[in-house]
């Protein structure tokens, strides 16, 4: 039993360092770039790559053992309820799910089984289909998750947010009509990983901090893509020289779709209420009388540390979250990406999506809107097809518009759309295309601008 705090003065002095400590040690791990193997990233993505490495051959294996685990026991606790799930909260969440997310995750065994194996026909083991998604992406997301997971607490549950969110309201609630906490997800995505602002983005609405629509707004607006994979996207269509132009570009843009895209269906539809069904209350963000925004907030950050009782209770909801994301989301993004990519491998339908934006490039004069045009629509499989497609267009400058779309639509099936269906961000696949489309036609006359500027 932890002993008594005696006095008021001791209290707000340990609360203080409660705040403090852990909100610092997130900050640095989460939110302040280091440099690493030349490029500029965040601790986390570091501690990610190490453990990447050093289980670098038999990562597919225990990603394959993960998903097939999590379908049976899905299957299992879907069919039968046995008492040791229902009785508990966490393994009821994870395992007791809908139809929906139960066949997913069989698909997504099955899918991950084949293309371990390398059985059955060779498109769906393919090195540009299943192949990728297991050898290439869930080996990240699966060392992401771990270090992402583990650590989130230390974000969510000791007044950082708190602080952050109240110094901020001022600017993100008018602007993008968001609590102001919600810049700590786009700051840890923005500089790491977007898979870990859509973690960060789950869990706060899964604690009652963001209501449906905020929540949905955030996990698809502010999920950015890291400057890391930027300049390897950049590096494809071999315009690395162009890096600042570039990322100014897709900064602007993602500003102005950041500003337009929630303010139009389906985001706009999404009710204002949490988890739960509660409203939120007008008072939630008023700056109380007789303080002021940093005042209330450093009080609030005090009141959230002092809640926390226990650090192995901390160190318990960060394993929770590590085993949700392992066993909730990787089947589900093995069977979206899988599937996404085969039919941006074997049928022209993203082709033909493309050909109504033929007459929009040459209106905004972009050289080769024909070629272009193909790639503006496979962003919605995989974020890195449109720049290997663009590679080999001549122009310089259609090729940078396609860099910096393909950037910018950021709704991408074989990551963050498939981690976004697997969260309990309310959001679903036919939204998901619509928010892509919108943010296609926002975004790419904004970069079209700048790139006619830069050349």
């Amino acid at each position: 039993m932890e002993k008594t705090l005696a006095t008021p003065a001791k209290s707000k002095s340990r609360n203080l360092w409660m705040f403090v400590l852990p909100s610092l040690l997130g900050v640095l791990l989460f939110m302040t770039p280091v440099s690493y193997q030349g490029d500029f990233t965040i601790m986390i993505a570091v501690l990610a790559k190490s453990l990447q490495a050093a289980l670098a051959d038999t990562l597919p294996l225990i990603v394959t053992v993960l998903i097939s685990l999590s379908a049976m026991l899905t299957l299992l606790a879907t069919l039968f309820k046995p008492k040791v799930v229902t009785q508990s909260l966490f393994l009821n969440t994870l395992f007791n799910v809908t139809p929906v997310w139960l066949l997913s995750r069989l698909i997504g065994a099955a899918f991950v089984l084949l293309v371990y194996t390398q059985t059955g026909p060779e498109i769906l083991y393919s090195g540009d289909t299943g192949g990728l998604v297991l050898h290439d992406l869930l080996p990240v997301l699966f060392s992401v998750f771990i270090f992402a997971g583990l650590l989130l607490p230390l974000l969510l549950d000791f007044g950082l947010l708190e602080f952050v969110g109240t110094l901020l309201t001022g600017i993100m609630r008018p602007i993008f009509r968001l609590p102001g906490r919600s810049a700590v997800d786009c700051m840890a995505s923005w500089l790491g990983d977007g898979s870990v602002g859509i973690l960060l983005t789950s869990k706060q609405y899964e604690g009652h901090h963001y209501t449906q629509r905020e929540a949905a707004i955030i996990g698809t607006t502010f999920s950015a893509v890291s400057i890391t994979f930027s300049l390897v996207v950049l590096a494809q269509v071999k315009l690395e020289h162009m890096f600042l132009p570039f990322y100014g570009a897709v900064c602007l843009a993602g500003i102005v779709a950041a500003i337009i895209v929630p303010r139009l269906p389906p985001l706009c539809w999404k009710k204002d209420t949490f988890i739960n069904g509660q409203a939120r209350s007008a008072a939630d963000e008023v700056t109380p009388i007789g303080y002021s925004r940093l005042s209330h907030g450093y009080q609030l950050a005090l009141h959230r540390a002092s809640q926390v009782t226990s650090l192995k209770l901390v160190a318990r909801t960060g394993v929770h979250n590590a085993l949700d994301m392992l066993l909730g989301v990787l089947p589900v993004v093995m069977a979206f990406g899988t599937l996404a990519l085969i039919i941006a491998e074997t049928t022209p339908l993203f082709s033909w999506l493309g050909l109504p934006f033929v007459p929009l490039l040459e209106w905004l004069q972009i050289p080769e809107a024909a070629a272009a045009s193909q790639t503006v629509m496979v962003g919605f499989a995989d974020m890195f097809i449109p720049a290997i497609l663009a590679s080999s267009i001549e122009s310089d400058l259609t090729r940078f518009v396609i860099a910096a779309l393909s950037v910018t639509q950021l709704i991408y099936m074989s990551e963050v759309g498939a981690l976004l269906l697997g969260s309990k961000i309310p959001v679903n696949v036919l939204e998901l295309f619509v928010i892509f489309i919108l943010r296609t036609l926002v975004t790419l006359p904004v970069i079209a601008l700048v790139a006619h500027w830069v050349f």
